[in-house]
């Protein structure tokens, strides 16, 4: 028998082999049908923990004069806070700030004269941890006796936000969860398991503020209101579509 019909069968085997071996890649490629959603969940709780930023500022003929005098005023504040139970690793200085006070007269034409020194003023920051927010009216109040005329600026937050937060993420993985059912009934198809979660950046809402003009005649405990923190969490999840 010729070769030829048997190399022409081995031709065309190989012909057929192609588009077979092409398809197999194309269905290894074909992407499995997703939903993607987002969801968000929030837990709140009580705070347990405020930061204070207190200032002294004092002013004097020389930055030496203003140091000496803020010096004594910010060690008064400083143990009128232990005396209240302020621990000092929740004692931070935030800023020392030394300033020229300048006056800018003019001449009776309008023109200005050269600038005249009248002395320099001191200011020391000081930033405060209460752990006891029952004290913390209190703490305030006599932060202002002791010294203290600059500042006021409150932030509430809690030392170990954890367990809201673990509470908000599982709040945000079933706010996805249903709206990807929602979706996925609307298209008529059925929803499969969770193939991707991923969390977005998240956290506390923006905590209240709160600014007091300090007064040295404040003769009351300062009146505080904590309320509530807010701690948000967003989550990405991907759900594949089932046959």
């Amino acid at each position: 028998m010729p070769a030829y019909p048997l190399r022409l069968a081995l031709a065309a085997l190989a012909v057929v082999a192609v588009p077979l071996s092409m398809a197999s890649a194309h269905d290894s490629d074909k992407k499995e049908p997703v939903i993607v959603v987002s969801g968000q969940g929030d837990a709140s709780v009580v705070p347990d923990l405020a930061i204070v930023t207190l200032s002294v500022a004092e002013t004097a003929r020389t930055a030496r004069e203003a140091l000496d005098i803020n010096n004594g005023a910010m060690t008064s504040v400083m143990k009128a806070l232990k005396d209240q139970g302020i621990a000092d690793r929740d004692l931070q200085t935030s800023g020392l700030a030394i300033q020229p006070q300048y006056s800018y007269p003019q001449n009776e034409d309008g023109t200005p004269k050269l600038p005249i020194l009248n002395g320099y003023t001191v200011t020391n920051g000081l930033t405060v941890r209460v752990r006891d927010l029952a004290k913390l009216g209190a703490i305030l109040d006599q932060s202002v006796t002791s010294g203290v005329n600059q500042g006021g600026d409150i932030r509430f937050t809690n030392d170990d936000p954890e367990k809201a937060l673990e509470e908000a993420r599982t709040e945000a993985v079933k706010n996805a969860a249903v709206k990807a059912k929602t979706l996925a009934d609307a298209a008529g198809v059925k929803l499969g398991r969770a193939v991707e979660i991923s969390e977005g950046a998240g956290g506390a809402d923006p905590q209240p503020m709160m600014r007091m003009q300090m007064a040295k005649e404040a003769a009351d405990a300062v009146p505080i209101a904590a309320g509530e923190n807010t701690y948000v969490v967003n989550v990405s999840v991907t759900f594949a579509i089932a046959e």
